[in-house]
């Protein structure tokens, strides 16, 4: 199974850039990982938040197959502590997907066409967090799902 994140926006700030390299490489010794990002929309002051949000769908539903399961990260998601996202990462690869593929959204989240191409939805907290500190976070939550799915030392329960 291949796991990729895609994302909306690049991230300026050189320590969390340096942070995300690190985890996706330390991902990338128990599955393939891709993290993918797709540009700023250009002009967004012209669009309404239901275009700005409709044309970032239309651009994160084009880096989709049919066969690809889509887990987007939003506010409304189920929550999970590590070790049973660990589960459901585990429950996913089982399963035989190709391609799991998880979403973090633009500033006014996802279009309509994305929510029913869904397949699920998980939040990582009921707190706020900047997009960009996001791709950390779930970076290194995938990388401490796959240490707790080999028992190694690095997740303490």
């Amino acid at each position: 199974m291949q796991i990729k994140l895609i994302a909306i926006g690049k991230t300026d700030n050189k320590n969390l850039i340096a942070l995300i390299a690190d985890y996706s490489k330390r991902l990338g010794h128990y599955i393939k990982f891709e993290f993918d990002i797709i540009p700023d929309l250009k002009k967004v002051k012209n669009l309404s938040e239901a275009q700005q949000k409709e044309k970032e769908g239309e651009l994160i539903l084009a880096k989709t197959q049919t066969s690809d399961v889509l887990i987007l990260l939003d506010e409304n998601g189920k929550q999970l502590d590590s070790v049973a996202f660990s589960n459901y990462l585990q429950k996913h690869m089982n399963s035989g997907i190709k391609t799991l593929i998880f979403v973090i959204g633009g500033p006014y989240g996802f279009s309509d066409a994305v929510y029913l191409r869904a397949n699920g939805k998980l939040s990582l907290s009921k707190m706020t967090f900047s997009h960009q500190m996001v791709r950390l976070f779930f970076i290194e939550q995938l990388y401490r799902g796959f240490t707790i799915l080999r028992n190694e030392p690095y997740h303490h329960r």
